[in-house]
């Protein structure tokens, strides 16, 4: 989808930052996979700066802290989504990046009040799916940074469809 013309470095940086917020997501399901190859969390280093940014966010909320996600969700999508003045690429990519980690935060919920109270908190089909998920993340968020260095809208299926209808 490059036809909405050229598209500056800054927005380029900016549709790269966004993915840290959903690669960050993503660790919540990397535990098993990280202890057993602990060279993944290399792939993991881009979720820092947004943890350090929550825990700070957290700090500040006091008692409200748990809420610092949510917080960040509303503003990136009230304040960048909504908001028309900023460019069409850098509010798909933001918008795509919330549908990620909406994505992910909808397989913690199956995976919490479903899977595991039936299954159990241990089994190679929990650590699997764990897995899985965490790849999936990590892959649709370094192939949207990867999109957004090359200056191109990532084309996720149902995602990217769902991103562009939202920001039109």
């Amino acid at each position: 989808m490059t036809w909405r013309g050229s598209v500056s470095i800054p927005d380029r940086i900016f549709g790269i930052i966004v993915y840290c917020f959903a690669i960050y997501d993503t660790l919540f399901f990397g535990s098993f996979l990280l202890q057993q190859f602990p060279a993944f969390g290399f792939f993991c280093f881009p979720a820092l700066p947004v943890e350090l940014s929550y825990g700070l966010l957290a700090s500040l909320l006091g008692p409200l802290g748990s809420f610092a996600s949510f917080a960040v969700f509303i503003i990136l999508f009230a304040a960048v989504v909504r908001n028309e003045k900023i460019s069409h690429f850098i509010r798909y990519n933001t918008m795509q990046s919330i549908l990620i980690s909406i994505s992910l935060a909808l397989a913690r919920i199956v995976m919490q009040y479903v899977l595991i109270p039936t299954l159990g908190h241990s089994g190679l089909f929990i650590e699997t799916f764990y897995s899985l998920i965490f790849l999936g993340g990590l892959v649709a968020s370094y192939y949207s940074m990867v999109q957004s260095v090359l200056g191109r809208y990532a084309e996720i299926p149902t995602i990217s469809e769902a991103a562009y209808s939202r920001i039109r």
